[in-house]
């Protein structure tokens, strides 16, 4: 067996037979684990009832037959939310988010990014007054990003000209094409999105949840934005949110 200590935030949280738990951990330095913790519902030396979704942990772990299993053995409890756990509309945001993050095999590269976005969005949930209303789907824009699947947004695919006005993001391409060149170089599936839109998304790769600005886009703006990112989440990264969960596409 090898043992190893990492910090973790628990993604879900489930039972089989009378005592025993396992739980779906994001990893700060691992990534998204499955573990098992025998005996984790009369334990109150090991777990003392920390092993609730959203929070944070510092876990003691062992990994059996080849690595192939992870058991939990000891955990702390580092942070847990209280004011989000009692506000339902915030849970299901924030529900939405980590059903989002259980999509994806996060691996040792991209985790230590993940982790800290997914830290900053219970933060960011529990503390920040207001929310954009584009929230779940900025935490994917985000998230896509650190692990690896950012669309370019800066400059012209095709002249390299950069660009701060009006632009065709094309989907499929995960760039954008400048007004002219959008007609030169026509594509399959493309969103125009405009300036203000553009520098929204930017802002929103670079910057954690708790930096997104909450101030309102106009309506044809935010719904240009939306279907940008839907279409690249679910042509890149091959999910879409379907009756309450992320299915393959």
């Amino acid at each position: 067996m090898t043992e190893w200590a990492d910090h973790a935030m628990v993604v879900r949280m489930g039972r089989f037979r009378e005592a025993d738990v396992w739980l779906k951990l994001l990893c700060r330095k691992r990534g998204l684990l499955t573990l098992f913790a025998f005996g984790a519902s009369r334990s109150k030396r090991r777990f003392c009832g920390c092993l609730d979704v959203l929070n944070t942990l510092l876990c003691q772990v062992k990994a059996a037959k080849n690595g192939r299993f992870f058991n939990l053995q000891e955990a702390v409890l580092l942070t847990t939310p209280q004011a989000l756990r009692k506000n339902w509309q915030r849970m299901a945001l924030a529900a939405n988010c980590l059903r989002f993050v259980e999509a994806f095999d996060i691996s040792g590269d991209g985790a230590a990014e993940a982790f800290a976005i997914v830290e900053n969005l219970r933060h960011t949930l529990e503390n920040s007054l207001y929310l954009p209303s584009l929230f779940p789907l900025f935490f994917r824009l985000r998230l896509a990003g650190a692990l690896g699947f950012a669309p370019r947004l800066t400059s012209c695919a095709v002249c390299g000209d950069n660009v701060t006005n009006r632009a065709l993001f094309a989907v499929d391409e995960g760039q954008i094409r400048c007004t002219r060149c959008k007609f030169e170089h026509p594509t399959r599936y493309g969103v125009e999105i405009s300036g203000g839109g553009l520098a929204l998304l930017r802002h929103v790769q670079r910057v954690l949840p708790s930096a997104w600005l909450t101030e309102e886009p106009a309506a044809t703006e935010r719904r240009c934005c939306a279907k940008a990112i839907d279409g690249f989440v679910q042509y890149h990264l091959g999910v879409a949110w379907q009756n309450g969960c992320f299915r393959r596409v």
